[in-house]
């Protein structure tokens, strides 16, 4: 008897976190990219931007901290009084760790040689006053 073909498991098919995390058609905006478009000269530039038929509302009415487009003054009204609206805001006051800072957090500093004579220089004094 020929075997039947084996198909593929589908272990986590039913498990919405894992399927909402593995879509890009509905992917953000990161905050350290909302951050850059937080500066005033890019909020300006936000700000007057020519009407884009593609965008809902024209592309008038966007809220750059949620880096959402709306249909009108009042849905964009309405969404700055929401829960989502309010976190991010609360997300957006921590500052962006910077490539530096992550790379030191992990102990890829750049700065060894520095750290390194001033061990010496700890140990030489330590040294001296005994």
């Amino acid at each position: 008897m020929v075997g039947k073909a084996q198909r593929k498991k589908r272990n986590h098919h039913s498990i919405r976190d894992i399927s909402r995390a593995a879509r890009t058609r509905a992917r953000t905006k990161d905050l350290d990219q909302i951050h850059e478009d937080l500066k005033p000269e890019n909020v300006e530039k936000i700000k007057n931007a020519l009407p884009d038929p593609d965008l809902p509302g024209m592309g008038k009415n966007y809220c750059i901290p949620c880096a959402r487009h709306f249909t009108s003054v009042e849905a964009y009204e309405a969404h700055m009084h929401t829960k989502l609206h309010k976190r991010r805001l609360k997300a957006l006051k921590e500052k962006p760790y910077t490539q530096k800072e992550a790379e030191a957090a992990v102990g890829l500093t750049t700065d060894n040689d520095a750290k390194r004579i001033a061990n010496i220089m700890n140990a030489n004094k330590d040294e001296m006053q005994q």
